[in-house]
């Protein structure tokens, strides 16, 4: 039988093209593997080490500020700004590029960074400017110029010619200045390959055009976005708010450790500093990778930026506008009146857990203007009236007759008094020869209610000579006065007479209970304090944020607004505490306030007070309502405002904006208020 003929099938065929194709496929790489790591070693090898790459940091969003119900005070626009990036910047160009650079922004009127402390005076020579005494020493440091601590700003501005290599090509004085103080600002917050200059941080559209224009007459210098804070109403709450700045050298000393550079901002006072660590935000970083002849090749981010949190502020648009609206109509009336009259403050409190619904200081600002217009800063600082000053938290006044409810609760606590004392007025108090207290009436026989509604100097000077100045003062703080109110940004402590005081007689004391003397508080202590009498003597922290969210406004970091922290309980009974509070809303009934509050939609209980100084009196008010259930305090204080009508006035329409748009008989508003007395009051045993 003849042998059957062998025939390959089609699929062996495609299974030995498979791996023949398999073979050279490996071969090929193992060939070019050998290419890579033999033949051409030496030329990757030098490829490798004539590349490097660097990894910057991005910037972060700032976190945003809103009032209590969510309206956007301070946010962030969109603007632009001028760096110098080393990785392309070719090196011995920078002096040529900064001075043509500086001439285009003066050109065009836009501000660059300008940090050196040296001006040209009238005779060409250069100076050091006044107060940078800081700056200037670090100069003379080794740090920088190395140089003896009376070197001049001529030796100074001639070593840094010098340091800088900046050749004679012709230069002006100012053309040197100019280009020193931005190698100065480089070199000091550390431009390098992976920190880049920020010559100007907010310019205009056009500026940005005309740089990209000439962008090969500059290269390294780079326009990019930037965040830039706004401000939605600039005169809304500056003081309050507070404003963002370079970062200095203590600042940096004191946050290097925490990520900052010195290119960076921070806030620089108010909310923006209080809560710099909420809002700030965290760099993200990105990877440039850089040939030795200055190409950059790669450009990676790697870790996006996280934007900063969002801050809900307790203040209430509609009353802080209708406040400052208030203090700046009724100052005014005052000042035709009373010509030293020119400023004022005014702060509201919620009872219920002692948030801020008001904070304003009269004269105020832009606070927009402030941060971008230089010419209006220095108007400000010139200007005589201080708009720049917080007279809310910062200016300490004396009382005058506001005083005297915290001496009579503190007087029939300590069992000086009862409710039915009768101190007989002559108008004259002389018990001390020497110190004499007039009264601005002749009121016969008062009891302490009555003592409140007509406010009896004769009176409460005889019952400060019973209840003696130490205990006087530690009622005082109980009540808030002469301590801080716990709000988050910086506040004066006031003055308490007795306490602060280094000289003292028995005369002073009756001085300073009828809010003479040295008693001199802050508005935000006296709303405080008001708040504190409404509050049956439980004394809440005063604050100014409500919550802190993340950047969306979805995760809650920091929440306030839930559970009131008690700060003190005066001590003062629930029936010495009402004595006082009926006093008190007999001043508005048929006492001293009875003219604007007579007759007033809501039942009020307050405090008028006049404080006798050097020119016309300050006028003061202090007072809460609905009187029978309490939901917010106020305190105004209007400096030589000469009559307590102007004060008045000023709280009625804040009362007014308060209880336009909120029920006067809600009892909801006082459940964490009442729950906080309640548990206070067991505590103190009460």
């Amino acid at each position: 039988m003849k042998d059957a003929e062998f025939k390959p099938t089609n699929g062996g065929i495609r299974a030995a093209f498979c791996v023949v194709f398999t073979i050279l496929i490996f071969a090929a790489f193992a060939a070019r593997l050998f290419s890579w790591q033999v033949m051409d070693n030496e030329e990757y090898i030098e490829e490798a080490m004539s590349s490097a790459s660097y990894t910057m940091s991005t910037e972060a969003s700032r976190g945003e500020i809103l009032d209590r119900n969510g309206k956007e005070i301070v946010v962030n626009d969109s603007g632009y700004m001028i760096i110098f990036n080393k990785l392309y910047m070719k090196s011995g160009t920078e002096n040529d590029i900064i001075h043509r650079l500086v001439n285009l922004m003066e050109l065009r009127h836009e501000k660059w960074a300008d940090t050196l402390p040296v001006y040209i005076d009238s005779d060409g020579v250069y100076q050091f400017e006044d107060g940078n005494d800081e700056t200037v020493n670090f100069i003379k440091s080794k740090s920088m110029l190395n140089m003896n601590p009376y070197s001049t700003a001529e030796d100074c501005m001639a070593e840094f010619i010098e340091h800088f290599e900046i050749e004679d090509k012709g230069y002006t004085k100012e053309d040197l200045r100019n280009i020193i103080s931005v190698r100065y600002n480089m070199e000091f917050t550390g431009y390098s390959n992976t920190n880049p200059y920020r010559f100007a941080s907010d310019i205009s559209r056009d500026m940005v055009a005309i740089v990209l224009e000439n962008s090969q007459g500059f290269p390294g210098v780079e326009c990019s976005s930037t965040f830039v804070r706004f401000y939605k109403e600039g005169e809304f709450a500056p003081h309050l708010l507070g404003s963002v700045g370079a970062i200095s050298q203590d600042e940096y000393a004191e946050l290097k450790d925490d990520g900052y550079s010195l290119n960076d901002k921070v806030g620089k006072n108010g909310i923006e500093s209080a809560l710099e660590e909420y809002l700030r935000g965290t760099k993200g970083e990105k990877r440039v990778t850089k040939t030795s002849d200055g190409t950059v090749v790669e450009e990676v981010e790697t870790v996006k930026a996280v934007p900063g949190n969002t801050v809900y502020l307790t203040l209430d648009t509609k009353i802080q506008n209708a406040t400052n609206k208030a203090l700046e109509k009724y100052v005014k009336a005052a000042g035709e009146e009373f010509s030293d009259c020119i400023a004022g403050a005014a702060v509201m409190i919620d009872i219920n857990d002692f948030s801020v619904l008001a904070c304003a200081s009269y004269p105020s600002y832009d606070l927009g203007l402030y941060n971008s217009d230089y010419d209006y800063y220095t108007e400000l600082m010139s200007d005589s009236t201080t708009p720049l000053f917080d007279r809310a938290l910062t200016g300490n006044f004396a009382p005058g007759s506001t005083f005297k409810p915290c001496v009579a609760a503190a007087a029939l606590q300590e069992g000086v008094i009862n409710e039915n004392t009768s101190i007989y007025c002559s108008q004259v108090y002389d018990y001390y020869k020497t110190n004499p207290i007039r009264c601005l009436g002749y009121h016969s026989g008062l009891s302490v209610r009555e003592a409140l509604s007509k406010s009896c100097n004769y009176y409460f000077a005889d019952v400060g000579r019973l209840l003696g100045i130490n205990a006087m003062y530690i009622y005082a703080e109980k009540f808030g006065m002469g301590v801080n109110t716990g709000v988050e940004v910086y506040e004066s402590t006031g003055i308490l007479a007795g306490r602060d005081s280094t000289v003292w007689y028995g005369g002073n004391t009756c001085q300073a209970a009828i809010g003479q003397s040295d008693n001199a508080f802050t508005p935000i202590q006296l709303a405080t304090y008001a708040a504190t009498i409404a509050n049956d003597g439980v004394r809440l922290r005063t604050h100014f944020v409500d919550k802190v969210t993340d950047f969306a406004r979805k995760e809650t970091l920091v929440d306030n607004s839930k559970e009131p922290e008690v700060v003190e309980t005066v001590g003062v009974s629930h029936e010495n505490m009402k004595i006082v509070q009926e006093g008190m809303r007999s001043v508005v009934t048929s006492g001293t306030a009875s003219e604007i509050f007579g007759n007033y939609k809501v039942k009020i209980a307050g405090k008028t007070g006049t404080a006798e100084n050097s020119g016309s009196d300050h006028v003061e008010f202090i007072g809460y309502a609905p009187y029978e259930n309490p939901q917010v305090a106020v305190a105004v204080v209007v400096e030589h405002g000469g009559k307590g009508v102007y004060s008045m006035s000023i709280a009625k329409a804040m009362f007014d904006a308060y209880f336009n748009s909120n029920k006067p008989n809600s009892n909801n508003n006082q459940d964490n208020s009442k729950a906080a007395s309640s548990e206070a009051s067991s505590k103190s045993g009460e």
